[in-house]
């Protein structure tokens, strides 16, 4: 078994190759190529400008030395080591890589052209560029060690053994006399050595930091769109869920009273036959029951015509039945052919009013698609609707529960069966409460729907008081 070595333990090249980003699947491109190509030409043209104004200037001031070729060569030299920088962030590498090479050699044939301050900060600009915008990070550790490779090289043949150095210091045809803490030659190197180091390690440290700050900038900017990307689907899951919620409130709503109104309707048309003057009661009870599903209807239409997306979705709603609405509900189901009866158990008392609005809503909901059933689906002649309250803590239920219970004494009516749509809402309200169910016949006959769902924390009856 291999167990993975841990980040404090990586070797040295590892956590180099790590820093660098070569294993990096991230690649720094340029958000705006054409105004990136534009900024990088009058970039490489003030380059020029400079680096040919301050070659007259050192030719005026006799700084050159002795520069091989005729003056245009000289200048050709200086537009050689810029015009590049036009390039440097579309070849990035090769750009380094060239002005690298032009350092070497202008550097072997005139040296006072490569040593110009001009000259220098593009050559330094060009190694920074390199590392900051290559995009395969391994070819650019390659080019960088060539590089520097190149340099050691350099600075080498130009010390040569010593004997170069000592022609280096020496002034007016005699050697310099030791004045500081070191003898001038080692100083020299050593100088020379910092020198270098600050220059090349200065550019590839501040490259690197460079694309490792970009890095982050592009994941922040990812991450700020997934976040907001998120925010707008969990916005439109809202409005769907909203929907949902209307349609299963259309589903109970129109099923309660369209089967109260069949029943009814049937109760008139036999109230009629039998005796016409009294039919006007049970035709007001039809008109009733239909005025009643009319208005909830347009209820739930008007929250839907309100818009998808509400400041307050609460404001745009007509009061919600509750809990406490049931009995109403039980008595409004009892007909001639079927009596429905009510009972409620509440610990402690007055519990009940303290139900929370969306599961006394879904409960409420619950026996209103449990009371259509048994009308619709079933020959009951008698239902029992059972409300429980229990606020002491209870097996999987912390803070109490709240419970309807719907039970019938018949059989399924043979040549009836629903869509499965009010069993569906039903589970849904479940599943968005975490409550629990039994739905199904009974042993001993009739059917049972029984829905319990979690209760909350009560609110601080004293927190006005202490705040």
């Amino acid at each position: 078994m291999t167990v993975e070595q841990a980040p404090s333990r990586r070797s040295v090249p590892a956590r180099v190759a790590a820093w660098f980003g070569v294993d990096s699947d991230w690649v720094r491109v340029p958000v705006d190529a054409a105004r990136t190509r534009r900024i990088d030409a009058a970039i490489a043209a003030a380059f020029l400008v400079d680096g040919m104004l301050g070659l007259e200037l050192l030719r005026s001031l006799d700084a050159l030395g002795s520069p091989p070729g005729p003056i245009w060569l000289q200048h050709v030299l200086v537009a050689a080591g810029t015009i590049p920088l036009a390039w440097r962030r579309r070849w990035p590498l090769a750009v380094a890589a060239l002005l690298s090479l032009h350092l070497l050699v202008v550097g072997i044939v005139a040296p006072g052209i490569m040593a110009s301050i001009t000259m220098q900060v593009a050559y330094f600009f060009a190694i920074f560029t390199g590392v900051a915008w290559a995009r395969d990070r391994r070819a650019m550790l390659l080019v960088v060690g060539v590089i520097l490779l190149a340099m050691a090289a350099l600075i080498a043949w130009q010390f040569g053994v010593g004997s170069g150095v000592s022609e280096i210091l020496k002034r007016e045809g005699e050697t310099l006399e030791e004045q500081g803490l070191f003898s001038p030659i080692p100083a020299y190197l050593a100088y020379s050595v910092i020198i270098n180091v600050l220059y090349f390690g200065g550019a590839i440290v501040g490259g690197q930091t460079a694309w490792r700050a970009a890095q982050r900038r592009d994941r922040l900017a990812e991450q700020a769109l997934t976040i907001e990307r998120q925010a707008h689907d969990l916005k439109r899951r809202a409005v769907v869920e909203e929907r949902l919620r209307i349609a299963r409130e259309l589903h109970d709503v129109v099923a309660h009273h369209v089967s109260v109104i069949g029943i009814q309707a049937s109760a008139a048309r036999r109230t009629l036959r039998r005796d016409p003057d009294s039919a006007e009661s049970a035709l007001r009870a039809v008109e009733t029951s239909s005025r009643e599903g009319v208005t909830q209807m347009r209820a739930l239409l008007g929250t839907l015509r309100s818009g998808d997306e509400p400041e307050n979705p609460d404001d745009s709603r007509a009061p919600e039945p509750s809990l406490a609405d049931v009995v109403a509900l039980t008595a409004s189901a009892s007909t001639p052919g079927l009596e429905v009866t009510y009972d409620v158990v509440e610990n402690p008392s007055g519990a009940l009013a303290d139900v929370p609005a969306p599961v006394g809503l879904s409960l409420y909901r619950t026996v209103q698609e449990a009371l259509a059933n048994v009308r619709r689906h079933s020959t009951a002649s008698a239902a029992r609707v059972s409300v429980r309250v229990e606020r002491s803590p209870q097996p999987h239920f912390a803070e109490g529960y709240a419970e309807v219970e719907v039970v019938d004494n018949g059989r399924p009516r043979t040549g009836t069966s629903g869509s499965g749509l009010g069993l569906l809402g039903v589970r849904e309200r479940l599943a968005t409460h975490g409550g629990v169910s039994e739905i199904g016949p009974r042993v001993t006959g009739g059917y049972r729907v029984r829905v319990r769902m979690p209760l909350g924390s009560l609110p601080d009856a004293d927190a006005g008081s202490r705040s």
